[in-house]
């Protein structure tokens, strides 16, 4: 396993607790949860996909990721105080738009498989 992903998995489960367990912003809410860490090579980067039950619009995922964002000298500090690590990560928190297109998609490729069953029943 790369250095990248062995500190990526190691950021996520970190980001993770400490969203659970230390985050006292009202804004974050409780179902913040980490769907992906990707680390720069140079590990000086750590690009954080979250995504949230508690976020029903486009102001809310913004206010969310200005509140993270906000914070990622805290989440940083927090970060720095689990490794030894020369350098540790800095943070940048994005929306992970996967979470709600996912079943948008299966149901996009269930309504085209079903048509085409219907086209070849038809044409049989």
């Amino acid at each position: 396993m790369s250095r990248e992903l062995r500190v990526a998995d190691f950021v996520r489960d970190e980001i993770a607790k400490i969203l659970q367990t230390q985050m006292r912003d009202p804004r974050v809410g409780a179902f913040v949860s980490v769907s992906d860490v990707r680390v720069s090579k140079d590990l000086s980067y750590a690009e954080i996909y979250i995504s949230s039950l508690d976020v029903d619009s486009d102001a809310k995922k913004q206010e969310l990721l200005e509140v993270l964002n906000n914070a990622a000298g805290f989440f940083r500090s927090e970060l720095a105080k689990q490794h030894k690590m020369r350098t540790t990560p800095r943070p940048r928190f994005h929306y992970d738009e996967l979470l709600e297109s996912g079943p948008r998609l299966e149901k996009l490729i269930a309504d085209a498989v079903a048509e085409d069953t219907t086209r070849q029943d038809q044409n049989g």
